[in-house]
């Protein structure tokens, strides 16, 4: 029944696909509008952004920004940013692409006619707590019938002792959460080791999903290529916090990068790629509407043309 009511929906709304381009510029302009679901295609993929909400970050959090990219950039010193969580559906799979803080995903899975029950995989970039928040519901496996796919480098780092004993102590508590999911999940997890993005020999995680080695913010944070029929789409978790700074100046970093040099090298890795293969790209951390191409800018750097070829599902 489930299966059968996407493919009438889509076949419903397929012919009333609208494609409009908002440049990066008035991205900022469309926050009081910003709908918190976006559901558009990939392929044979129905993709749907989850957000949890637009907000304004602070320039004070940026590494390696001089004051002429601040004045160029962050002119107010604040920058537009979201936390977004993607649902990613096809007639054999229901997947998840992280969990947010867990605050509206349940009530946008619900708009969108999904049971917990009904995701059947989760793939997490990484395990701070705005991304796996969602995963546990009264201490207790929010999500019953999904395996949990996780980077082995990252759960290592958050299992380790020391690493733990390395931060501050108000900043222990990450580790903790962390734990606690991973606990939880103990018999549904899949470790797996994220590939380059141009490698053609990397085995997929699941069909149409490969998981992308983008290390540095923390030090197994993954990034998902999805692929169907020939479209495809890089789900890049949090290579970027700041975009209006982060794509013209890619070697601007955050404080909360674990390894911000590492996070660097990554960010400018993969936005080459990105332009280079000029496939569409979606970002926890990309304000709305979240998903869009990237290109050079001809000045070391890049900009964003944001998009959305959405369904009215």
């Amino acid at each position: 029944m489930y299966l059968s009511t996407i493919g009438k929906m889509k076949n419903l709304f397929l012919s009333a696909l609208i494609a409009m381009a908002i440049p990066a510029a008035r991205i900022a302009a469309q926050e009081q509008d910003a709908k918190d679901v976006i559901t558009f295609e990939v392929g044979d993929f129905l993709v749907s952004t989850l957000s949890e909400g637009q907000q304004r970050g602070k320039g004070d959090v940026l590494i390696g920004a001089t004051p002429e990219m601040l004045r160029q950039h962050l002119p107010d010193g604040t920058y537009p940013t979201a936390v977004n969580a993607f649902l990613i559906r096809s007639a054999d799979q229901t997947v998840l692409v992280d969990a947010g803080f867990g605050r509206k995903l349940f009530g946008n899975l619900q708009s969108l006619g999904v049971s917990v029950g009904q995701i059947s995989a989760i793939l997490l970039t990484h395990m701070h707590g705005d991304h796996i928040g969602g995963l546990l519901h009264n201490g207790k496996v929010a999500f019953p019938n999904a395996r949990l796919y996780l980077a082995q480098a990252e759960h290592d780092y958050w299992t380790s002792d020391k690493a733990m004993q390395a931060v501050p102590e108000n900043r222990r508590g990450g580790f903790r959460q962390a734990r606690k999911v991973i606990e939880a999940y103990s018999d549904s997890l899949r470790l797996f080791t994220p590939a380059e993005a141009a490698s053609a020999e990397a085995p997929s995680l699941l069909p149409g999903f490969w998981g992308v080695a983008a290390y540095g913010h923390t030090p197994g944070h993954a990034a998902y290529l999805l692929k169907s029929a020939d479209a495809q789409l890089l789900i890049w978790g949090d290579l970027t916090h700041a975009m209006s700074i982060q794509l013209p100046c890619p070697e601007v970093a955050v404080t909360y990068d674990v390894d911000p040099k590492a996070a660097v090298e990554s960010r400018r890795r993969l936005l080459e790629y990105a332009a280079k293969s000029k496939i569409p790209v979606g970002g926890m951390h990309v304000a709305y509407p979240s998903i869009g191409h990237v290109k050079a800018n001809g000045k070391g750097g890049y900009e964003f043309e944001a998009f959305c070829t959405c369904l009215g599902l």
